[in-house]
């Protein structure tokens, strides 16, 4: 029985009620226990524990798993199915990969996890693990066109990706564990990466822009590279480098000591003796397919697992803007009004110059909606602080760094107006003049068209809002225009202001 049984999903509409599965990733490295709280399409991670058990130590020369992994292994997974049953999550998968898979006393130690535990751990393929890691970066960032690379303990799975939809796979014996990376010369590691790299033949070839970067090795040198740019914004999902920062940050990691690297914020002190290679790895990489960027996934097999089960997680839907829904569904008195308030704020914003583009704007316009009321249980004095820190690090995926800015910083203007942030504060570091501008905007909608309604979506539809010729207008029905109070007035001409416009009330 693979994970595709154990989950299925398949056959249920994505409702916002909340479900929960487990998947358990048997890697090369680590083993770890994920638990979800599965709401529409959004996948949100409510635990996460991990054991470095170290599987794979060894096998390269051995062809065996490594006995301390072995025993290091059961008694997480034993402590893991204690947990879950402890928690109720009935619906859980296990899976392993490489190490187990490429070992021949894999079956083995399978069966006997089975017998002392009574979990069935699904093998995969090396073409499965890449397809069900791509599949978790796709739910993560909605389209993308370029390759999913899953870097494990032992192997490096390529995988292309073309819009919402994964192409071939190929399985590389280059993970840190398979070719001894703490002990090679870095002269040989390069020469033997880049062999490897030519034999993926069509995965790399005309594989476009994007290298998605997935494992943990890979989010080390993620937040090595921050701590080297002394990046504003510390979340890994979205974050993007181009070559030459992936070069520059390379060149510090292969010249630093383990002590060293270990001491650097989110590099964990079990990656910091091989984050040198997998530092080059990513550069041969990059320079193999021809990439312009790299952008970091924190999704990846695990959430790829449960996705196989539903592609609906995959190829439905937005994760933007779902996990706008599934965050107000969860915080607003009444989640509806949000979405009532971005089809009706809409006109307002015909004909304003991009700040992003047409489309993300108008996007990134649906997704503040939809979190308009999401400082509803908040405290009064601060909802602005949190409202804006919930954003920004809220574990949705969809946009980048700079959007996840522009949208935290609308929220900021929807509860506290025109002030600003500080010139220390993500926003402003990150967004440009014109950006920022835009986010007073939308945010002073959002903050008008609450006070107008009340936070009702049967109130604002007695409302329309239209602009034309330097005006905007609002119209109201007779037997509502009485609801345009002294606040709500105040607050349409802040608006009106902010988008230069002159206020027009008609009845």
């Amino acid at each position: 029985m693979g994970v595709r049984d154990i989950f299925g999903f398949g056959s249920a509409e994505p409702q916002l009620k909340g479900r929960d599965v487990a998947v358990i990733d048997v890697g090369s490295n680590s083993v770890r226990l994920v638990q979800y709280r599965v709401e529409g399409r959004m996948l949100w991670p409510v635990f996460n524990e991990k054991t470095m058990a170290g599987l794979g130590s060894g096998a390269a020369e051995t062809g065996r798993l490594n006995p301390e992994g072995v025993e290091a292994a059961l008694r997480t997974l034993k402590r893991f199915t204690r947990l879950l049953d402890a928690k109720g999550v009935s619906t859980r998968g296990a899976v392993a990969t490489a190490a187990v898979r490429e070992c021949e006393d894999g079956p083995e130690f399978v069966q006997r996890v089975r017998n002392e535990t009574g979990l069935i751990i699904d093998v995969l393929s090396g073409e499965e693990e890449g397809r069900y890691s791509a599949l978790g970066v796709l739910a993560g960032v909605g389209e993308a066109w370029g390759v999913a690379g899953d870097l494990g303990g032992s192997s490096l799975e390529l995988t292309g990706l073309d819009n919402r939809t994964t192409l071939s796979a190929v399985t590389l014996p280059l993970g840190p564990l398979a070719v001894n990376a703490a002990g090679a010369k870095p002269q040989a590691l390069r020469a033997h990466v880049d062999e490897q790299l030519a034999s993926a033949g069509e995965v790399l070839k005309d594989a476009g822009d994007t290298f998605y970067a997935v494992g943990g090795a890979w989010r080390s040198f993620a937040n090595l590279s921050m701590t080297l740019r002394n990046y504003p914004l510390r979340l890994l999902h979205e974050y993007e480098m181009t070559p030459e920062q992936v070069r520059k940050a390379v060149d510090f990691a292969m010249s630093q000591s383990e002590s060293s690297l270990a001491s650097v914020p989110g590099v964990a002190s079990k990656r910091a003796a091989t984050l040198p290679y997998a530092a080059m790895l990513l550069d041969r990489v990059m320079k193999a397919g021809g990439f312009s960027r790299v952008v970091f996934s924190a999704n990846g097999l695990r959430e790829g697992v449960v996705c196989v089960s539903d592609l609906s997680l995959v190829e439905e839907g937005d994760p933007l803007l779902s996990g706008a829904e599934a965050m107000a569904h969860s915080a607003s008195p009444e989640p509806e009004f949000g979405l009532a308030l971005a089809d009706w704020l809409e006109p307002a914003f015909e004909g304003e110059a991009p700040v992003f583009s047409e489309a993300r704007d108008k996007r990134l316009r649906a997704a503040a909606a939809r979190l308009c009321d999401i400082g509803a249980r908040l405290h009064p004095d601060h909802r602005g602080d949190l409202a804006f820190t919930q954003v920004l690090y809220a574990p949705i995926g969809g946009l980048n760094h700079d959007e996840r800015a522009f949208l935290a910083l609308c929220l900021h203007h929807r509860y506290e107006g025109k002030s600003p942030r500080n010139d220390d504060c993500v926003s402003s570091l990150l967004l440009t003049e014109e950006q920022r501008a835009a986010a007073v905007r939308v945010g002073l909608g959002l903050r008008f068209g609450a006070a107008l309604s009340g936070r009702t979506a049967k109130l604002l539809k007695a409302f329309s809002l239209s602009r034309e010729a330097g005006e905007m207008r609002i119209s109201a029905r007779a037997e509502t225009e009485d609801l345009v109070v002294e606040r709500a007035w105040k607050r349409f001409e802040q608006f009106c202001s902010a988008m230069d416009l002159k206020p027009i009330m008609i009845r």
